[in-house]
């Protein structure tokens, strides 16, 4: 099923004429993993942005399930169908891994009867364990901390995960198992998993690639 469509966008920077890439029509599915590539200065994290409501077309339009994200409530468009992955984690270093999770929970207001038990299940899922679960992030590796990182993006149950360089931080066998769990995702719960890279090993394993 068709989840998010490009429909001839376009865009520009404010101060600039030029557009960064124009005429561009992507349509992505629930239950792949998408890789988009391309050089530097190609778009790649622009278009990452427009998917993720962070930034408006110039031109054209990005829809969710046919209805145009402008005419969605942003807020509730990246809080509750739209999960982001950076390459630096993004997460609040003097919180648990679990914490992190549980807030990311709080932020979008979906209501568990027990959002440590939630949390828990959810670090389980990625691969980490309780104790693992109950340190600060700063005491954990890299990978461990990816993992959260996916983990907080799977707490309000997102259709769309977008990953921006997800596995560039870290070495090609944390690569790899970051990589596992994208496809039991897709395979298992049927998301759609739009990830920019330079690496050709997790463009490799995409269904399907876009280059810019």
């Amino acid at each position: 099923m068709d989840i998010l469509t490009l429909k001839d966008v376009a865009y520009s920077y404010e101060e600039s004429s030029k557009k960064v890439f124009e005429n561009l029509s992507y349509t992505f599915e629930s239950g792949k993993i998408y890789a988009v590539v391309g050089r530097s200065g190609a778009g790649k994290t622009t278009l990452l942005s427009l998917l993720s409501g962070l930034e408006t077309p110039t031109e054209g339009a990005v829809c969710f399930k046919d209805q145009d994200i402008r005419k969605i409530d942003r807020y509730k468009y990246r809080s509750r169908y739209v999960g982001i992955i950076f390459q630096s984690f993004n997460l609040l270093p003097h919180l648990t891994a679990m914490e992190n999770v549980i807030l990311s929970m709080d932020v979008s207001g979906i209501k568990y009867s027990d959002k440590k038990k939630k949390a828990m299940e959810l670090l389980k899922k990625v691969g980490l364990e309780e104790g693992e679960a109950k340190r600060r992030v700063l005491k954990l590796s890299g990978g461990q901390q990816q993992r959260v990182a996916i983990a907080r993006a799977l707490s309000y149950d997102p259709e769309v995960i977008l990953a921006d360089e997800p596995t560039g931080n870290l070495d090609k066998e944390t690569e790899d198992e970051i990589m596992k769990i994208f496809h039991q995702l897709v395979r298992e719960e049927d998301k759609c998993i739009i990830i920019v890279t330079h690496s050709e090993e997790v463009s490799a394993q995409a269904d399907e690639i876009k280059r810019l």
